[in-house]
């Protein structure tokens, strides 16, 4: 399990950082993920499935991420942040974070990860249906903002 977290841990922390869009919270993501993933990893049934089980916890830790935000005031920064670069063609990247979330983390997981729609599927606990739909919706509506856009 840590030679799998070692290795993929800059995988972990792009869909971290494209889920959250900031870099402090994200690296705490991918910390939590580590930590829930090595003290859990006896209830891994399927030595396998670690990259779809890893993902799992690594959007689940992002979505109680996003819910505190809501709880947070956050201080003003003295200096200013640093990020990281954005993907080259940004105005894609944009339009990405413009979809719904659940089409969006579809496109992030197919596109940015790599993942198999069965991956996908296990990853977000939709049938492969409803992963296909999201997709090629997402793919649409990006297809559509992009035409309309001066390319």
């Amino acid at each position: 399990m840590t030679e799998f977290l070692v290795e993929h841990q800059d995988r972990l922390y792009r869909l971290a950082y494209s889920v959250l869009r900031d870099r402090e919270e994200a690296l705490d993501a991918v910390q939590t993920t580590a930590c829930r993933a090595l003290e859990r990893q006896d209830s891994l049934r399927d030595a396998g499935a670690v990259k779809t089980w890893c993902t799992r916890i690594l959007l689940n830790a992002c979505q109680d991420a996003l819910r505190q935000r809501g709880r947070v005031v956050p201080f003003p920064e003295e200096e200013p942040a640093w990020e990281d670069p954005e993907p080259p063609d940004e105005s894609l990247a944009r339009r990405v974070e413009a979809l719904p979330p659940e089409m969006g983390a579809v496109i992030r997981l197919r596109f940015y990860e790599e993942l198999t729609l069965k991956e996908i599927g296990e990853v977000t606990g939709q049938n492969i249906n409803t992963v296909k739909s999201r997709l090629y919706a997402g793919l649409k509506r990006l297809r559509v903002a992009m035409e309309g856009a001066d390319i």
